[in-house]
């Protein structure tokens, strides 16, 4: 690490405490979220600090590996996506914990990626309930950015979807439900495809 990236980080943990909000902190620990340190601050907050230091790829590294929850959320703001690699995404996934994190990685970073449907795919039929979790997030926005599959695509997805939301793992059930909706978005004729592959579980 540069010093001067060391002296960011510094600047940048520093700074939470007067950033802290302890009744969010608290709320999330009660709901299961947990980090070596969580100051509570709220993502638009950290979306400001993100913006003052802009895309920064050693600083993002360093982020990621500290244990806070705000240093990694501003992770997956200030890392440039063309500098994202297969095996760096692995890397940064085998740290996410929590729904929180794999809702941001997916939005703030991943959908950015040029390989991103390759890794929903894969990610939606992983046996790993956080990459499942990220896949259908990720399947989703790029759903909403108006990405259609192919056959094989549209088959892969509903298969997996039907499998999942027959599972008892309710954030996991709540995330293909939405990716769901957003693949029926894309037009009629898939929303069609779509209620008729997962007409016995009677959601749509």
């Amino acid at each position: 690490m540069t010093e001067e990236t060391h002296e960011k980080l510094k600047e940048i943990k520093q700074s939470f405490r007067l950033l802290m909000n302890g009744v969010a902190s608290h709320s999330m620990r009660q709901k299961g979220v947990e980090y070596k340190i969580n100051w509570g601050v709220p993502v638009p907050e950290l979306q400001q600090m993100a913006a003052e230091y802009g895309k920064d790829y050693d600083l993002a590294i360093e982020l990621w590996k500290e244990d806070i929850r705000e240093c990694q959320v501003l992770a997956t703001l200030i890392m440039p996506a063309e500098r994202m690699d297969n095996d760096l995404v692995d890397v940064w996934m085998e740290r996410v914990r929590t729904q929180e994190m794999a809702e941001l990685l997916a939005f703030h970073l991943l959908q950015h990626l040029r390989f991103a449907p390759s890794l929903a795919y894969q990610w939606i039929a992983s046996d790993k309930d956080m990459y499942q979790l990220c896949g259908y997030q990720l399947l989703a926005r790029l759903f909403a950015q108006g990405l259609e599959p192919n056959e094989r695509g549209i088959n892969e997805f509903l298969d997996q979807a039907h499998v999942t939301l027959q599972g008892d793992n309710l954030p996991l059930k709540h995330a293909a439900y939405n990716c769901v909706l957003s693949f029926c978005e894309l037009g009629e004729e898939l929303e069609t495809v779509a209620k008729r592959a997962l007409k016995d579980l009677d959601i749509l």
